[in-house]
């Protein structure tokens, strides 16, 4: 199956209540795990590129081509959307140029008026094109790609103001953060959340941050609108986990030399059970 756009499948998500993942690629070992373990549970999945990440790829368009390879190698028959996370303006524009289905557009720390500006430009762009498009309101705590969010919770007023440009989701901050969440974290705010999807109607809301949020948290906040969900640093975490066990436990030694495919194996096994409990846990099971 060929790229899809998010829409169709967030839609579904909304409707159902369920939340789709996205879960970020860094390298090809992580894009596979993702996508065989999407289309053995039969679960739509955004499979998300940061800017930092696309360059460490060698770029946009080798990103493209190795996805794109895969879905054809692999016999993959789950919708999979290849979306840039926490995009710039031209950052997204490249990313459209490259051939990925779907973008986002942080302007989170403009003045809203720029933000609904290059917002408004980047939706008739991903229209014309047939791509979806994510739009934020409430910059996110934590650290992405040097833009740092001191987590505040987005005004729902603005919320409504970007989501009635005709974007296809929407990243509102609730309190939540990039990263591991601190001791003293006061969790989500669901009563901004309730208000902006007062606000927003049908509108899928989006939850960053989703590593080490609590279970009952990310299901309250499914059933208040959020239907897809960010994971990066539990894969960060577990792939980086399993990688050094296997290191100190001197099995990466292959005759003469170090075997990459053996070295990384246990690090992408991980990534796969990681991307399986998140699945369960969103709702997303069987819903491609």
């Amino acid at each position: 199956m060929p790229l899809v756009n998010a829409k169709e499948m967030l839609t579904k998500a909304k409707a159902g209540h369920y939340a789709v993942g996205q879960f970020n690629i860094n390298n090809l070992e992580w894009t596979k795990a993702i996508l065989l373990t999407a289309e053995e549970l039969k679960s739509p999945v955004i499979l998300g590129v940061s800017e930092g990440a696309g360059k460490y790829m060698c770029g946009y368009k080798t990103v493209v081509g190795m996805v794109n390879g895969m879905l054809e190698e692999l016999g993959i028959t789950v919708p999979v959307a290849l979306h840039l996370d926490h995009g710039s303006y031209e950052g997204a524009k490249k990313c459209i140029e490259a051939g990925f289905s779907s973008i986002m557009f942080d302007g989170s720390h403009y003045p809203i008026e720029e933000n609904f500006a290059k917002t408004k430009e980047l939706v008739g762009i991903c229209n014309e094109l047939g791509l979806s498009i994510e739009a934020e309101v409430g910059s996110i705590g934590g650290e992405e790609d040097g833009v740092v969010g001191m987590g505040e919770c987005a005004d729902p007023d603005e919320c409504k103001m970007i989501a009635d440009l005709g974007v296809t989701m929407l990243a509102a901050g609730i309190g939540n953060i990039h990263g591991v969440y601190p001791e003293n974290w006061p969790g989500l705010s669901f009563e901004t959340l309730d208000a902006i999807q007062e606000k927003t109607g049908a509108m899928p809301l989006v939850l960053h941050g989703g590593t080490g949020i609590p279970d009952d948290m990310i299901k309250k906040a499914i059933s208040l609108g959020v239907s897809k969900i960010n994971v990066n640093t539990e894969c960060q975490l577990v792939f980086a986990e399993a990688t050094r066990a296997y290191i100190e436990a001197g099995k990466d030694k292959q005759g003469k030399g170090f075997d990459p495919r053996k070295l990384l194996a246990p690090g992408t096994e991980a990534i796969k059970a990681k991307v399986k409990e998140k699945m369960e846990i969103f709702g997303s099971v069987g819903k491609a």
